[in-house]
């Protein structure tokens, strides 16, 4: 495990004048350095405060995970037991939701503090690679293999990772964090809202709440919803609440910001419709069309809005 509490942006500088010779008493000169130190070699990392990295394989399939963890500057070991919000695709999103939450949240007052734990690619495999193995429920080149959609090595493996998440995980958090462990959120964007669609319709028990954004629920023919026809076979009940978004523009139609052939916004709300119909007891979803937004530049919003959501703060909200 290794801890990261000190934000180091800094250039490092020698005490006095860099680059120059001290004056003497006996001289008026005063001469640059002929050979001034390269400023890069003074460089530090950027360390982000009250983070932490676990290391954890997967002792099903080896593979090299990591966990990232952000705790709010309020965290005390053995004080108040704090929601937990996981993040796919954690690269990206991992120090975004962990800025909107210290940001935005006002120190629990517009958002409840939460423990952040961002879930990154496996090490050495590229994000494409490893998100498309891991948070995808089938192999869709078995049924499309020559239309040039697919174009990741593997498929298909949403099972192992879902149930990495479950078994070695969560008891790590649990262990290791004063984490509720019965309020946990999920948020997925993309592959990772459709990698939330699949946990819910497989084990729902897992998150409390999810924030599912623009879910790619088009995959491998829409895969997701014969799991979820599954699932209203065998079941009454579906513990949990469901948030959707989707931006405006991600849709067919004319112009750079539309899709070409997938329409997000009408899968997420015929999936909304489809859900509702259940009658599943202690379930409740909605979906919001977010204006402005395309498939790039939606996930700030949303997950602003999916955090305000699903951990309101004590209020009142405090805009500046």
């Amino acid at each position: 495990m290794t801890r990261s509490n000190i934000l180091k942006a800094a250039l490092a500088f020698s005490v006095g004048c860099v680059g120059c010779t001290q004056a003497n008493s006996s001289s008026k000169d005063i001469s640059p350095d002929p050979s001034p130190a390269p400023i890069e070699a003074a460089l530090v990392a950027l360390e982000l405060p009250n983070t932490v990295v676990h290391e954890l394989p997967a002792k099903a399939t080896g593979r090299h995970y990591q966990l990232w963890i952000s705790l709010p500057a309020a965290y005390q070991r053995g004080g108040k037991r704090l929601p937990v919000v996981f993040v796919t695709d954690a690269p990206y999103s991992f120090p975004l939701v962990r800025s909107i939450r210290n940001l935005l949240g006002q120190r629990g007052r517009n958002i409840e503090d939460f423990i952040l734990v961002g879930l990154p690619p496996e090490r050495q495999m590229t994000s494409k690679e490893s998100r498309s193995r891991d948070y995808t429920p089938s192999v869709p080149l078995r049924r499309s293999p020559n239309t040039g959609e697919y174009t990741a090595t593997v498929y298909g493996e949403a099972e192992a990772y879902r149930d990495y998440l479950e078994q070695q995980v969560f008891p790590l958090i649990s262990s290791q964090y004063d984490a509720d462990m019965s309020r946990k959120v999920f948020v997925g964007h993309s592959y990772g809202g459709l990698f939330g669609s699949y946990i819910l319709l497989t084990k729902p028990h897992m998150f409390s709440t999810y924030v599912l954004g623009s879910p790619s629920l088009w995959f491998d023919d829409h895969e997701i919803l014969r799991i979820e026809e599954a699932y209203a076979e065998e079941n009454n009940a579906l513990p949990a609440r469901v948030m959707m978004y989707a931006g405006e523009f991600e849709t067919q139609g004319d112009g750079p910001r539309y899709f070409a052939s997938v329409d997000l916004v009408g899968d997420m709300k015929a999936f909304e419709r489809r859900l509702e119909s259940r009658g599943y007891e202690g379930f409740s979803v909605d979906s919001t069309v977010l204006a402005g937004e395309d498939h790039l530049t939606v996930f700030p919003t949303l997950v602003s809005r999916g955090l305000l959501w699903a951990l309101p703060g004590h209020g009142p909200y405090k805009s500046g």
